[in-house]
This record gives C-alpha cells, sequence and structure tokens, in this order.
C-alpha cells in the first residue's frame, strides 16, 4: 500500500511539473513588419546621373580632405577637448559596463561568509528533548543553550537552458556597439560645425575688409561733396547723404566686429577652451576652390554614416531585448550549493571530516497564475523593437534626402557664385564711373550714392556666396559619412 501511495505522490509531483513547463512555455510572438525603406532604397541620388560605387567622397580621411592647415589644428583640438564627444565617451563606458554585467550573469555567483550564533530550545520540544538525550561523545551531553559557527562558501547559478540570458548578453554588446557609432556620429558632427564654423569667420573678416574699403570710399566722396558745394556745384544735402552713409558704413563695421568676436568664441567653445584668437589665413578665402564632391551610390549610405549604423545596432539591440523578454515566460533552473565547516564550539571547526557541511540543490520554476508583469514587459520590448525600426528607416530616409539636397545646392550655388562674380565685377567698373562724372558735375550724388551701395551689397553677397560654396562641400562629406574616420 505504500508503494502505491509513494507511486501516486511521484505522479502527481510529475503532473505538477509537467504543468508548469507547458503552462510556462506558451508565449507570445515578437510582431514583424516588412522593412520597406530599406529594400526600396534608389539606385542613384540623381535620377539623371549615373552614380559609380568606386567613387566616394565620405570615405575620404578628414585629413586628406581639409586641407587648410589652420582648420586641421582647430579639428584634432576640438577632438581632443570637446564636451560633448567627452561625454559620449562616457556612455561608451557605461554601455561597455553593462555588457559585463550580463556576462557576469552567464556564471554561478560565489560568496564567502562566516557566521555565529546561539540557540536555546525549549526542553519539552521535540528539539528540546532530542538535545537532551542526545550526547556529542561517551559521557558528554550536548550543550544548552547550544552555540553555532560556521564558514564557507556560497554559490548560485541560473541555468541558462533557453539562452536568455546569452540573449540578453548579445543585446547589451548591440547596444554597446550603437554607443561607439554614436560617438563616431559626434566626430563627424563635431567636424562639420567647427569647419563650418572657420568659414563663416573666415567670410566675416573679409566682409570687415570691403566695409572698410567702402568707409574709405564713402569718405572721399564726402570730401569731394564738400569741395563740389564750396564751388557750388553741390548743395548741402549731398553733403548731409554722404555723411549719412558713412556713418551707417562705420555702424556695420562694428557689427561685422562683434560678429567676428561672437563667432570666435564660438569655435573655442567647439574646441572646449576658453576665449582665444582664432589662428586663421583669410588673404585666399575667395580664391579656394571647393572640391569636387562624388556621392558613390545611395546603398553605401548604410555603411559609411554612422547615425544609420547606429540605429541599425538600436534595432538589433530591441529586437533581442524581446526576444529575452519572450523568454520569461519559460520557467527557470537554478542551483544553489554550499560548502564550508559548521560545529556549536569553534575548537570543533578543525576536526575532520566531522566538521565539513554542504548542501546542493535545484530549483525548476516558470510563471503558472498572474502573468501581466511578463507580458507588459514583452509588449513593451515588442513596441520598442517596432519604434526601432522607424527610427532606423526614418534616419535612411533623412540621410538620402540630406546628400539628394546638399548635391542640388552645390549646383545651384555654383551657378550663384558665378552670377554674383559678374554682378561684383559690372558693378565695381559703375563705381569709378558714377565718381568720375560726379566730380566732373555729369551725376548727381544719388547716382554715387546707388551704384556704392549696390555694390557693397554685391561684394558682400559674393563672400556669402563664396563660405555657402565651401560649408556645403563639407555639409556632403558628413552626409556621406565622412569625417570620423
Amino acid at each position: 500500500m505504500n508503494m502505491m501511495e509513494n507511486l501516486k505522490t511521484k505522479n502527481i509531483i510529475t503532473a505538477i511539473v509537467l504543468s508548469i513547463v507547458l503552462s510556462s512555455c506558451k508565449a507570445p510572438l515578437a510582431t514583424v513588419i516588412k522593412d520597406e525603406v530599406k529594400e526600396n532604397i534608389p539606385q542613384n541620388f540623381n535620377q539623371e546621373e549615373q552614380a559609380d560605387a568606386n567613387t566616394n567622397t565620405g570615405m575620404t580621411p578628414w585629413r586628406q580632405f581639409f586641407t587648410d592647415p589652420n582648420l586641421v589644428v582647430l579639428i584634432e583640438t576640438a577632438l581632443k577637448n570637446n564636451q560633448e564627444l567627452l561625454i559620449t565617451l562616457q556612455q561608451i563606458e557605461i554601455a561597455k559596463s553593462g555588457v559585463l554585467a550580463k556576462k557576469g550573469r552567464l556564471t554561478p555567483t560565489v560568496s564567502a561568509g562566516v557566521g555565529a550564533g546561539v540557540k536555546k530550545s525549549g526542553r519539552y520540544t521535540s528539539e528540546g528533548a532530542g538535545d537532551a538525550t542526545t550526547e556529542i561523545e561517551p559521557g558528554r551531553e550536548m550543550p544548552d543553550p547550544l552555540g553555532n559557527f560556521e564558514g564557507g562558501l556560497t554559490a548560485n547559478w541560473e541555468i541558462d537552458i533557453w539562452k536568455k540570458l546569452r540573449t540578453e548578453k548579445e543585446s547589451a554588446i548591440a547596444h554597446y556597439l550603437s554607443t561607439v557609432e554614436g560617438k563616431n556620429f559626434v566626430l563627424s558632427n563635431l567636424i562639420e560645425e567647427v569647419a563650418d564654423n572657420y568659414y563663416e569667420l573666415l567670410a566675416l573678416d573679409n566682409q570687415l575688409d570691403i566695409i572698410q574699403q567702402y568707409i574709405k570710399l564713402q569718405q572721399k566722396a564726402l570730401e569731394i561733396s564738400k569741395i563740389q558745394k564750396e564751388a557750388a556745384a553741390a548743395t548741402e544735402l549731398a553733403v548731409k547723404k554722404f555723411e549719412a552713409e558713412l556713418s551707417k558704413s562705420k555702424a556695420t563695421e562694428y557689427t561685422i566686429r562683434q560678429d567676428i568676436t561672437e563667432k570666435e568664441n564660438q569655435i573655442n567653445a567647439l574646441l572646449g577652451r576658453y576665449p582665444q584668437p582664432i589662428v586663421r589665413t583669410k588673404e585666399n578665402f575667395m580664391s579656394t576652390i571647393p572640391q569636387t564632391v562624388y556621392t558613390g551610390i545611395p546603398s553605401q549610405l548604410l555603411g559609411n554614416r554612422p547615425d544609420i549604423k547606429q540605429a541599425e545596432l538600436e534595432l538589433k539591440s530591441s529586437k533581442l531585448d524581446v526576444e529575452a523578454a519572450r523568454k520569461e515566460f519559460y520557467p527557470t533552473l537554478d542551483i544553489s550549493a554550499t560548502l564550508g565547516l559548521e560545529a556549536f564550539k569553534p575548537s570543533y571547526l578543525v576536526k575532520m571530516p566531522e566538521s565539513i557541511a554542504y548542501n546542493l540543490g535545484g530549483e525548476l520554476a516558470g510563471p503558472l497564475i498572474n502573468k501581466s508583469a511578463i507580458k507588459a514587459n514583452f509588449q513593451a520590448a515588442d513596441a520598442r523593437q517596432i519604434q526601432a525600426l522607424y527610427e532606423y528607416d526614418k534616419t535612411i530616409l533623412n540621410a538620402y534626402l540630406d546628400v539628394a539636397n546638399l548635391m542640388s545646392k552645390i549646383k545651384n550655388i555654383d551657378q550663384y557664385y558665378q552670377l554674383k562674380s559678374q554682378e561684383t565685377k559690372s558693378l565695381e567698373e559703375s563705381i569709378d564711373i558714377a565718381n568720375q562724372l560726379f566730380r566732373n558735375s555729369r551725376a548727381d550724388y544719388l547716382e554715387v550714392l546707388l551704384n556704392q551701395r549696390d555694390a557693397l551689397d554685391a561684394k558682400m553677397e559674393l563672400v556669402e556666396a563664396k563660405q555657402k560654396q565651401l560649408s556645403t562641400v563639407v555639409d556632403i562629406y558628413k552626409s556621406l559619412g565622412g569625417g570620423w574616420k
């Protein structure tokens, strides 16, 4: 009869374990969405031109792309001192620690400890009665109260039977790699910012030279108008107009000087240092020829642009998080073990093997009832991986549009620059003609002023066009994935 009862008990236990395992293994599936943006990326940036995969400016190292030695020094300083970059490097260290933490969960946790205590059981209890009738040695009763001294090692280990822990580690690795790509993207943006601000500073330098030349021109015109007034060839109105124009030009000069100071400090901020002069050479700015840019093919953006690679790795990490969250529905197997020495008296701890104590146990447990927390965690992970996919697609689309827009801008700004050059040349010639006519009293002061203003505006706009030419090339270099290599 006892045999039948034991067999029945074993069958009940087996059935309970099987029910736990089977109920735990019913896990929902992750949402699968087709990545149409990546699959349908165009073959070319411009349908009118055929791209060449072998020529891609984005693959050029930044030290070869930038030839101005002063700019190279500024970029090198920024790469060492920029605070945003230093913050990003710490994010990488944080992610690296996350990988080590997930990796540590794959191995047993072992701890060492010692302990001491005392216990007195009631005489009329099973434990107290047993101790009272027990002799440790012949003729030596069990001590009362009973001390306990112990020391040893304890190990706990979750067996990764479903590879859940390995999946979590792979997710942490993907996130770590995404932070590395994030750092590369910060590098690329930083180099672009330094270069763009450097060219804007050179443009301001040239505009300051132009306004100073214009001031000298206005001073001469004012002197001529005063002479003509004395000779009754001009009126007081002409003198006042030239004086007003001169004051306006001097005010513009101080505005440009302030812009130069702010731009220098903006560059210094990128370089992570206090305000100081920016070393530069402004003389060759207008004669600088922008580099020719080769875009390669759009699919190369997937491997060249750090922000796309970062989004791709975050997508991979989020998918692994969904897989790990799904495996939370499965039962876990935990093993615990203890090995050490234990005795009621410290002097007995050295008696072997009597003082040796150990314990070994295993537990298979899984969620059976009330899985709402696990389901919520899975649903959140599933939503995050869908969100990561949309972020990835958005990054690809924006990258393609960046390059397409900038390539169009390069063509248009080149044409704009050529026309502005012609306009500036014609107005420069007209100034000399107007001044000569004014000296000979064959043109009034309004014609001189209008010509001078038009020439000034054209020169200023020509400098801005040159700056946009150079900055656009830098921007497309970054958009193609250049700057971080």
